[in-house]
């Protein structure tokens, strides 16, 4: 089973960054915007609503407070996975940076350039929107 692992350095401190992960029901408007327009939240169950009608249905599979770490599976989408579980893990990166892991595992393994691409994308939009909430661009 392939692995994805990002590393994004977001200058911000950690409990900044955590907030943001953690309001899951907020991914349109804290980490994406643009990838997503909005997000549906049903229980554990969390919809994404994409750009031109797409949509993702996701699980909140943890969410772990004192380690700062959530994560979460799709279980429906536009690509034909077999699997996928990722997850989210703040810590801090100096005196006030933070880091962000994003661990991705996913099948089949014919979709790593896209999913690779796709999380590339998605770091660079995330780092953007947190540093900008944080400096008062996003609220």
């Amino acid at each position: 089973m392939p692995t994805i692992y990002k590393e994004i350095l977001i200058d911000a401190r950690p409990e900044q960054v955590w907030d943001a992960v953690r309001d899951v029901g907020a991914v349109h408007r804290r980490l994406v915007p643009g990838y997503t327009e909005d997000t549906l939240m049903n229980g554990y169950e969390r919809t994404l609503l994409l750009p031109k009608g797409g949509k993702v249905r996701e699980l909140i599979v943890s969410m772990d407070e004192k380690e700062r770490r959530m994560a979460y599976a799709v279980i429906e989408g536009g690509m034909p996975l077999l699997h996928h579980h990722a997850s989210f893990q703040v810590t801090p990166h100096g005196n006030t940076c933070s880091k962000l892991l994003w661990i991705t595992d996913f099948l089949p393994e014919d979709f790593y350039t896209e999913i690779q691409a796709r999380v590339n994308r998605g770091a660079e939009v995330m780092k953007a929107t947190i540093e900008a909430e944080v400096n008062g661009g996003i609220q």
